[in-house]
């Protein structure tokens, strides 16, 4: 089976080769494919030499868009959704391509460690009770970006929308058509945002994203 791993970057050149080269590391992986969503820095170049296909967006259109467009050009089995700024630590997505391939679920969602940063978990509960009422199905890792899915998901998902929206949508579609859905714990690191003004701010597009994506759902 072919699996491709999307991997959605805007102005991640700090951090992109290393997430890439950590993939690379995969024998289980077939293609990666980032899609340089209007960066401004050197996303793109670094993204070519660590030895990704790269799409490029001219203008910054939000993670939604940018899954879209790598949907569009990988043809794969099983997708993985990846965040370019996972380092070392994407290795980890094998975990969530195994039970794919042993067809015990048709999407998995990646459980990260707590971090050591954060907020008061307001945002999560918020996604977290939203597809459960939506969904029927109670996820401890809502907003989750570190996926992996058959082709089945994709038929049963319907517009990703953009920005942090999308995971929830996603999970939503997937329930409400019946998909098979397990989270897999996973031993990966993002880029944290704590209890600053930064922080606060990150959360709160957020939450207007999610509530976007929740009554988009809620009123089909």
């Amino acid at each position: 089976m072919k699996v491709s791993v999307l991997i959605p970057a805007w102005n991640e050149a700090d951090r992109i080769d290393q997430t890439i080269l950590a993939v690379r590391t995969l024998d289980i992986v077939d293609e990666i494919v980032v899609i340089d969503d209007g960066s401004t820095d050197d996303t793109y170049r670094i993204s070519l030499e660590a030895g990704a296909r790269v799409i490029r967006h001219s203008t910054n259109y939000g993670k939604g868009a940018a899954l879209y467009s790598g949907l569009l050009v990988a043809e794969a089995d099983i997708y993985v959704f990846l965040d370019a700024d996972m380092c070392e630590t994407a290795v980890e997505i094998e975990k969530l391509i195994r039970p794919l391939l042993q067809n015990r679920c048709d999407m998995t969602i990646g459980r990260l460690p707590k971090p050591l940063k954060g907020g008061f978990g307001l945002v999560k509960n918020f996604a977290r009770g939203g597809i459960r009422r939506l969904g029927g199905v109670d996820m401890q890792a809502p907003l989750s970006g570190q996926r992996a899915l058959n082709r089945s998901v994709l038929d049963a998902i319907g517009n990703l929308g953009d920005g942090y929206g999308v995971e929830v949508g996603m999970t939503i579609d997937a329930a409400r058509g019946g998909m098979r859905i397990l989270e897999v714990e996973v031993d990966m690191k993002n880029r944290e945002y704590g209890r600053d003004l930064r922080g606060f701010l990150h959360r709160g597009k957020q939450f207007l994203q999610i509530a976007r994506v929740l009554l988009n759902r809620w009123q089909t």
